[in-house]
């Protein structure tokens, strides 16, 4: 656990906040860590209904801290889990439904994760942006592949290779994200949603998205 992530089960939905507003919530080793294990407890905990995802501040994430890579990231050869490759499995099997809430900048892997969520509120005036071959790397998260077939072949190389932001509505528009909400109504927007989807019956909306994540889980794991 970190002091940068903030975890709460408020009544069956499991509350993550990116909590390093001071940085922007750049992400740590131990912040993956974290994330992680928070998200693969609920696999097995019935009682977790939901799970949202936020940053606090004035941004949602501007990814990773790459200092801290630097320092902390363990090798692959020493056998020991690579923490961001554990919270992209772990979105990506998750069985509970996630709801990302993006307000601010959404840099890198705070865009990538979003393919992996399955409703993503997305607050007027947003940037989403990937810069990775600007920083000598490659995209992960398999948005290689997702946003192709979200934006197009163009599209994606507009914003994998160019490096292009975008903003909320051209989320919306190419599926990235589900809803957009005005400036200042992130947060309502957010608990109606909330509100909704606790409202259903809970084994039928779990097995329902067992059944949505079987074929992309065997595709991209």
């Amino acid at each position: 656990m970190t002091e940068h992530v903030r975890i709460e089960n408020q009544g069956g939905v499991l509350a993550l906040t990116l909590a390093r507003p001071e940085r922007r919530n750049a992400i740590t080793v131990a912040m993956y860590s974290a994330l992680a294990e928070a998200i693969e407890g609920a696999a097995d905990n019935h009682s977790i209904r939901l799970i949202t995802i936020e940053g606090q501040g004035e941004d949602f994430t501007a990814g990773n801290d790459l200092g801290d890579f630097l320092q902390a990231m363990p090798e692959p050869e020493s056998g020991e889990d690579i923490p961001v490759w554990r919270l992209l499995r772990a979105l990506a099997r998750n069985q509970v439904p996630v709801v990302a809430a993006v307000h601010g900048n959404a840099v890198g892997i705070g865009t990538t994760m979003l393919f992996h969520c399955d409703f993503v509120l997305a607050e007027d005036g947003c940037r989403f942006v990937m810069p990775f071959v600007d920083l000598g790397l490659v995209p992960e998260a398999a948005s290689s592949m997702l946003l192709p077939r979200l934006a197009g072949r163009r599209g994606a190389a507009r914003h994998l290779l160019l490096g292009e932001s975008f903003g909320a509505d051209e989320a919306l528009d190419m599926g990235l994200a589900s809803h957009v909400v005005p400036q200042g109504q992130l947060q309502g927007a957010l608990a109606g949603l909330v509100a909704a989807l606790i409202a259903k019956p809970p084994e039928a909306l779990r097995q329902t998205q067992a059944l949505r994540r079987r074929e992309d889980t065997e595709e991209i794991l």
